[in-house]
């Protein structure tokens, strides 16, 4: 009998009998590193009929992972093909599942209008100034390239403002592109003299970019045109005659120069080889266009990453190391002569350092503000010469100016708890532009001068709300070992804490990221039916600097799971609602959460909704751009971080009749960046395994992914859905208010 028989047999013997003998790989001549992939498959099984009301059938496989010693079972492991005929008959047939059981709930046709009200609206993005001197020196109105899109438009359109108070004029709209509005734009870059820009055209939300040049006096696109494929950056030369480009190819990422007017496939790489697929290369170009720095990021944390800057006088490969080899977050930017250095060396809680151009190296930097144990600097922006540091303070946005030498300089101040965001503005140009905004108060982008540290409102989301109304706290509350952790919640002044309110909690948790309080129609939404929003701020984020981030990645991630489920409880312990009325969401790192949560503590939860997730954790980094992950969650390629893995990872925890609360799963062919294989094979392991009556439903978009670009009309849809389903699977028993409805 071969190996392959053997291994068949014996895995055939122990599921049936529910052993969990381990069987030696090294029998299997790979190493206790790698995988051994067996299927031992039946007879595929039909499909169940599209139409029919019931749980579709899905057919498993015996497919055994042999890891470790240890034998990992995949019974949906076909469901990774996502483009065989089985898999997209299963995709059509839940999709029509869900379609049946959600399309009649009584709350959609209140939700779709309240929706509609506050999302289709005028909405712009901060802006991107240019221009303001001629070619002959001669002074000039600046230009101003923004998206905006329109209240009877369902995407963004790319505009520019000749002046601060000049009319709006399209350059790029791609609602004629396709007609279902699966084409999307966006702003890449634009030429010092504001007469040359870059955009970028998506399509079904992929990652992946087409990217052209635009000839602003002639209002046309140009014939340089790069193909689709996932960029990481862009600079256009003052002098137009070349960009600077980074592209990820097969071997890893490269920084491309493009000459302006020849064929893409001549571009030449000038950084980048020997770099690998786990690596991503971002680029930046002085004002002058004279240096151009790269910054090499080990994975997408951006807790470690080399520098590398270039004097482009000198040779366009002649890259010389600002840092490399340190285990530590760096991040620098042009200020002038100078490069300004923001790093956690040292300091988990970030410092700024600067150099000079000419002299970059380690020896010659000099700390010009210190870490601060009471804030956690998160960004610098060098604009009008001087530097916009922003905070966070108990997750709550800060604006401090300084100048080069780290001077005290003042501070932008805000009125309530929120969010800046999009802080924006070149060294040379004394204007910056940011916005702010809180769960319950529409996003306002600021032009701020620099010279007078005045600012005044460039633009502000209309959106028929009443501000007043709503109360935003922050909380704590300590996890499971002690440690304290915060969180936002948000309601209606008049909202009863009678232990019977809908809840919505939501979180992250990972990548250094950090969940401010933004303005959320989600948010607005909830709070008007009297239910109770909050956002827990946990280990694996950025909320309280790198130790916190620590805390929660890698071999602490269970960290992450134990602070939302704190979260979940407290705001039982509270008064403010029950498990069974309490909902969860989330989306990719978030969507992990979730379903983690939610087998390791299904009483919990009521209603849970999980978007684009990661979910078999011991094969994730197989799959698209997921080698960016490594450093965050480990590879079960290696053996102590697969016992880690092995412990969380939804897919290989459901429990054989558990009771699971109700689950919707959304994801799409569109998300290039993590594989929907992922949704595909937990959705068909839940509703073959859960014990309870509750429903484990699929939504499959055929033109949506993880990345934007998707019409307002789509998103209007998601929401709709979404919340119809946590009402029904909450028990919703307050309706709207006359004044909610009219708001």
């Amino acid at each position: 009998m071969n190996t392959m028989s053997v291994v068949c047999s014996w895995l055939r013997r122990n599921q049936r009998s529910g052993s969990r003998a381990g069987l030696s790989v090294s029998r299997l001549a790979l190493g206790c590193a790698l995988l051994v992939s067996v299927a031992c498959a039946p007879a595929p099984a039909p499909v169940a009929d599209a139409g029919s009301s019931s749980v579709p059938v899905t057919r498993a496989e015996e497919v055994v992972d042999v890891m470790h010693t240890v034998a990992v079972s995949d019974p949906y492991r076909w469901l990774e093909d996502q483009e065989s005929a089985e898999t997209r008959a299963w995709i059509d047939a839940q999709n029509a599942h869900t379609d049946t059981v959600l399309a009649n709930l009584p709350a959609r046709d209140g939700l779709a209008q309240r929706f509609g009200e506050l999302m289709q609206i005028e909405q712009v993005d901060v802006p991107r100034a240019a221009g303001g001197r001629t070619a002959e020196g001669q002074d000039a109105e600046s230009r101003y390239f923004f998206r905006k899109r329109a209240v009877d438009q369902d995407l963004f359109v790319l505009y520019l403002r000749q002046g601060a108070d000049g009319p709006d004029e399209v350059l790029v709209d791609p609602h004629p592109l396709a007609a279902d509005h699966s084409i999307s734009v966006s702003l890449l870059d634009v030429s010092a003299d504001g007469q040359m820009l870059a955009y970028g055209l998506r399509k079904d939300g992929q990652d992946e970019l087409e990217i052209r040049l635009f000839d602003v006096e002639a209002r046309a696109d140009l014939g340089d045109v790069l193909p689709r494929s996932r960029y990481q950056g862009l600079e256009i030369a003052p002098d137009k005659s070349v960009f600077y480009y980074t592209r990820l190819t097969p071997d890893g990422p490269r920084v491309f120069r493009h000459r302006i007017g020849e064929a893409a496939g001549q571009d030449e790489v000038i950084f980048g080889a020997g770099q690998g697929v786990g690596q991503i290369l971002v680029v930046a170009l002085s004002d002058d266009g004279r240096h151009l720095l790269v910054h090499v990021l080990y994975g997408s944390s951006g807790d470690k990453a080399d520098i590398y800057l270039a004097d482009l006088s000198a040779g366009e490969t002649d890259f010389q190391p600002v840092v490399e080899g340190v285990d530590a977050g760096f991040f620098a930017a042009f200020a002038g002569d100078s490069l300004v250095i923001r790093t956690t060396q040292d300091a988990p809680n970030g410092r700024l350092l600067t150099a000079s151009l000419a002299r970059p190296g380690r020896e010659n930097w000099q700390e010009i503000v210190a870490e601060r144990p009471e804030g956690v600097l998160r960004s610098v922006a060098p604009i009008g010469g001087k530097l916009f540091v922003h905070y966070l303070e108990n997750v709550q946005s800060r604006i401090k100016v300084v100048d080069l030498a780290g001077k005290d300089l003042g501070a932008i101040e805000f009125d309530t708890i929120g969010s800046v965001g999009s802080l924006r503005g070149d060294w040379g140009r004394e204007e910056a532009f940011y916005t702010f905004s809180s769960f319950h108060v529409p996003s306002t982008i600021f032009r701020y001068d620099t010279a007078s540290a005045t600012r005044a409102v460039w633009s502000r989301l209309d959106v028929p709300v009443d501000s007043d109304r709503f109360v935003v706290e922050q909380v704590w509350f300590p996890s499971k070992d002690g440690v304290q952790v915060p969180m936002f919640v948000m309601r209606a002044t008049d909202t009863p804490r009678d232990g019977q309110r809908p809840t919505y909690l939501t979180g992250y948790g990972g990548f250094n990221v950090s969940r401010t309080p933004g303005f959320n129609a989600s948010a607005v939404a909830w709070a008007e039916r009297g239910g109770i929003y909050a956002v827990a701020n946990l280990r694996g984020g950025g909320e309280f600097g790198e130790a916190w981030h620590r805390a929660g990645m890698l071999a602490n991630k269970q960290n992450t799971f134990d602070d939302f489920i704190a979260a979940a409880e407290h705001l039982v312990d509270a008064g403010w609602t029950q498990p069974e009325k309490l909902a969860i969401r989330g989306g990719s790192n978030g969507g992990l959460l979730v379903a983690a949560v939610a087998n390791q503590r299904p009483d919990l939860f009521g209603a849970v909704i999980c978007g684009y997730p990661l979910l078999d954790m011991l094969r994730y980094h197989q799959f698209m751009v997921a080698r960016y992950w490594v450093p965050e969650y480990g590879s079960a390629e290696d053996p102590a971080q697969f016992e880690v893995l092995r412990r969380y990872s939804p897919y290989h925890n459901v429990r054989e009749g558990g009771s699971y609360p109700a689950m919707l799963f959304v994801t799409g062919d569109g998300d290039t960046r993590v594989a929907p294989l992922h949704a595909r094979k937990m959705a068909a392991l839940l509703q073959a395994k859960n014990g309870s009556q509750r429903p484990i439903l699929l939504r499959y978009h055929l033109k949506a992914g993880h990345s934007g670009g998707k019409p307002v009309s789509l998103q209007i849809e998601d929401n709709v859905e979404a919340f119809a389903f946590l009402l029904w699977q909450l028990g919703e028993n307050t309706p709207p208010t006359p004044s909610q409805d009219s708001a």
